[in-house]
């Protein structure tokens, strides 16, 4: 008997902005993004997502603008790149309240904000949605991130990710350990709402966070929401290995891919996890139309629309290759600029020109995850990404919103199903990590956050902690 074809996992990539990352996009005829401070906007996608069959809206999101490029925020500012925009946990319960089965991620640093406010946000967000949220762990990149929290620069790469180890760590001890399944009772009778014997402090006492709890918020459909990580590094590799349960990333190639994977399945094993314990996505562009020329037409509409000046902003280039002519050398304007010993200087290969800049951005975006073509040619596509490339899934990359979505929706969803590779529906009532993996809505008992569940494994559970 033949196997069943293995399903997507269909993700929408948003975020509350008008330019994400389709940069320029915006000014298209009927193009939706200047709406993204809408309620409307929100609601009608959520729908519309939800009438697809998607697992979920992914909401990406940065805490600062983007200013190395031309030595100030100016053009991101112009262009709409990532400024203005809205905080993404705000945006849910709104898809929420007009939705019952989609799930949604949300992007949240840890780097900034301290980890009890927003261990509560997130389970209030997890009761709302009846167990719909993900949570995509960053650190944050962004130079203008660490200035305005009181930084003068950013945190070391690797110690960002030290400092995200004991965060997550607080948060597990709040949503796993603090509370007992059973420790809301609502017993009129008694006039006891929670049996206080079953709710403890944490007394967390760390290099970085001093946290006595107890949560204020009682456990949640799924305690701890689905753990969603994009990473490549080393350090985020084994963070990804102690933490993820989904991850963001993807390769020029297959076997690029194939690498970054088998490397995050190695760290799930050294810290005691299954090898398929955890779900790889890829952002994806998908082109669509009814016809050869429908294609062609929105393709041709769409690079000719993108913004180079946007990319290079987004991209963080510490030089402006389109201020010089396309054949001068990288390293020249590097000299020229007192560039030489900086970080970009080191990753540009010998032998680049300013036009090799400018054409390398404006193609960034039609790499190996991207296929433009009838639905017939776009199925053909992405069942090559999940079987030759072992891809879980896709964040669907909205090019026109709401065409890009409405076109997946009328045009590829029917031909992924009468192949076997989208559910035909929701199974209602599950949250959002059982519809991800098949199973129970709490991290697998091998997961490092299970460790606290019932209270074990904290320092002092039934004292208070006495802060000096």
């Amino acid at each position: 008997m033949a196997s069943e074809p293995k399903k997507l996992i269909l993700n929408l990539f948003e975020m509350a902005c008008v330019s994400h990352i389709t940069h320029g996009l915006w000014v298209l005829d009927d193009n939706q993004r200047d709406r993204y401070a809408d309620i409307d906007y929100w609601t009608e996608l959520a729908r519309l997502a939800e009438a697809g069959g998607f697992d979920g809206i992914f909401l990406a999101d940065v805490v600062g603008a983007y200013d190395v490029f031309r030595d100030g925020p100016e053009t991101a500012l112009r262009e709409g790149l990532q400024i203005p925009n809205l905080d993404p946990l705000s945006i849910v319960p709104a898809m929420a309240a007009v939705t019952q089965n989609i799930g949604f991620g949300v992007t949240f640093s840890t780097s900034y904000e301290p980890p009890f406010a927003f261990a509560r946000r997130m389970s209030t967000v997890d009761h709302l949605t009846r167990g719909r949220i993900g949570w995509n762990i960053v650190t944050s990149y962004l130079p203008n991130a660490a200035r305005n929290f009181g930084l003068a620069d950013e945190i070391p790469h690797d110690k960002r990710y030290e400092i995200a180890d004991e965060y997550v760590d607080v948060l597990y001890k709040l949503w796993e350990g603090s509370w007992d399944d059973d420790a809301v009772v609502a017993d009129r009778g008694s006039r006891t709402f929670t049996d206080p014997t079953k709710v403890r402090y944490i007394n967390h006492v760390g290099e970085n966070f001093r946290v006595a709890g107890p949560h204020l918020v009682a456990p949640s459909p799924q305690r701890t929401p689905v753990l969603f990580q994009a990473t490549g590094s080393p350090a985020g590799i084994e963070f990804a290995g102690r933490h993820a349960e989904v991850v963001f990333t993807g390769g020029r190639t297959a076997a690029d891919f194939r690498r970054n994977t088998d490397g995050m399945r190695d760290a799930l094993e050294r810290h005691g996890r299954d090898r398929d314990d955890i779900r790889f996505l890829v952002q994806a562009g998908v082109v669509t139309g009814r016809t050869d020329a429908e294609v062609e037409e929105k393709l041709r509409l769409y690079r000719e629309h993108s913004s180079v000046d946007g990319i290079l902003a987004h991209y963080g280039y510490a030089i402006d290759p389109t201020a010089y002519p396309r054949e001068t050398l990288v390293s020249d304007i590097l000299e020229r600029e007192g560039k030489t010993g900086t970080g970009f200087a080191r990753s540009m290969a010998a032998g680049k020109t300013a036009g090799d800049l400018v054409d390398e951005a404006l193609a960034g975006r039609e790499e190996r995850y991207f296929v433009a073509g009838t639905p017939a040619v776009v199925a053909d596509e992405i069942e090559r990404w999940l079987d030759d490339d072992g891809v879980d899934g896709i964040n669907l990359r909205q090019y026109h919103s709401f065409g890009t979505l409405r076109d997946f929706v009328e045009l590829i969803v029917p031909e992924l199903r009468r192949r076997g590779r989208l559910s035909d529906g929701y199974e209602p009532g599950q949250t959002l990590r059982e519809r991800l993996f098949g199973a129970g809505p709490h991290l697998p008992a091998d997961h490092t956050g299970a460790r606290y569940r019932g209270g074990a494994n904290l320092e002092s559970p039934l004292e208070p902690l006495r802060l000096q």
